[in-house]
């Protein structure tokens, strides 16, 4: 693949076999983004379990101290009181059996987050098939199935984010843009490590965190030590 200029000189800067601090490797981040617009910065975290047994999988959320630094639209789907408590904390988007045509047929996906009343959850489920692979699906380990979609959306407005293993066991976060500087990078990147460590399932054997990596969007990967997360 073909890199750019700016690409390969801030490659210059990343030692490839070396395993930065988490608060050096956040200092690189900042240096090594040189696009003309506001980079966001991704972990990608590879742990040691098998998404393919239930009792390893690892998923759920963290509100992140200096959020994401991306507005986040909110879908909730109640009726009745929980959907006007859903309106005044913010939600951009509430319904019910409505929204249902709206997202199958017209292909509508004006959202980033769907939050949901245990009570909808049959027809929430009918979208299932849409919702689910783009990570859309609520979910109580998430923090997205609830009555409280007050508290709900108001963590999700703060920059809670949600974490998930793909399918070959890494997890893949946006976590900050690059203009929040180090200190809040580290910040965000403290919190959603301890996270990660916090969900690790029992039955995970060996080591938990196999490798991690930071990179704003067309920057180069920098891998950062995790031994003391451990």
């Amino acid at each position: 693949m073909k890199r750019g200029k700016r690409y390969l000189e801030s490659e210059k800067l990343v030692d490839s076999a070396k395993q930065y601090e988490s608060s050096e490797a956040m200092d690189l981040v900042v240096q090594t983004a040189k696009a003309k617009f506001d980079e966001t910065v991704e972990i990608h975290v590879k742990l040691g379990v098998d998404s393919r047994h239930a009792d390893q999988q690892v998923r759920g959320a963290v509100v992140l101290p200096h959020g994401t630094g991306k507005t986040t639209r909110v879908l909730v789907f109640a009726k009745g009181d929980k959907a006007d408590e859903a309106k005044a904390a913010g939600a951009d988007y509430v319904g019910a059996d409505d929204l249902i045509p709206k997202i199958q047929n017209e292909n509508w996906f004006e959202f980033d987050v769907v939050v949901a009343t245990p009570d909808m959850m049959g027809v929430v489920g009918r979208l299932g098939r849409v919702l689910g692979p783009k990570g859309l699906m609520p979910n109580p380990k998430a923090g997205t199935v609830t009555m409280d979609v007050a508290k709900a959306i108001s963590e999700i407005k703060a920059g809670k984010i949600e974490y998930r293993l793909d399918k070959t066991n890494i997890i893949h976060c946006p976590m900050g843009k690059v203009s929040f500087g180090k200190e809040k990078l580290s910040d965000n990147f403290d919190t959603l490590i301890g996270a990660i460590v916090k969900a690790r399932p029992s039955a995970a054997k060996g080591q938990y965190i196999k490798s991690c990596v930071v990179a704003s969007t067309m920057g180069p990967g920098i891998k950062v030590n995790t031994s003391k997360y451990q």
